[in-house]
C-alpha cells in the first residue's frame, strides 16, 4: 500500500507538480522497499526460528524417549522381581494348603474305614 503524501498547497506552488510527483513517486519506492525488506527478513526470522525449534524439540524428543525407556526398565525390572516374590510367597502357601487337605482327607477315610469295618 503506497504512502499517501499530503502535501500543502504551498509545496506544490514552490516545487512544482513535476517535482512533487517525483518526491511522492520516491517516497512511495522507499515504502515498497522497506515493506519488501521488512518482509524477507521476517521470513528469515520465522525460517530460524522453525529450525531451532524443530532442533531443540528433537533433543527433548530423545531425552524423553530415553528416560522413558528407564523408568519403563526399572518398573518392568522392579515388577518382576516383585512378581516373582509373591509368586515363591503364594506357592508356598499354596503347598502348606495342599498338605493340610490332604492329611485331613487321609485321616477322615482311614477314620470311616475303622467305621466301616
Amino acid at each position: 500500500m503506497p504512502i499517501t503524501a499530503k502535501l500543502s498547497k504551498a509545496l506544490y506552488e514552490r516545487l512544482g507538480e513535476e517535482v512533487t510527483d517525483q518526491l511522492v513517486d520516491w517516497f512511495n519506492q522507499v515504502d515498497a522497499t522497506s515493506r519488501s525488506d521488512l518482509k524477507e527478513l521476517n521470513e528469515l526470522n520465522v525460517a530460524r526460528f522453525e529450525s531451532m525449534l524443530n532442533e531443540r524439540m528433537t533433543a527433548l524428543e530423545s531425552k524423553l524417549d530415553k528416560a522413558f525407556r528407564d523408568e519403563l526398565t526399572q518398573l518392568r525390572t522392579k515388577d518382576l522381581t516383585d512378581i516373582r516374590i509373591e509368586l515363591r510367597e503364594h506357592e508356598g502357601r499354596t503347598l502348606r494348603w495342599m498338605f493340610a487337605y490332604w492329611i485331613t482327607t487321609i485321616g477322615a477315610m482311614i477314620a470311616l474305614l475303622r467305621v466301616w469295618s
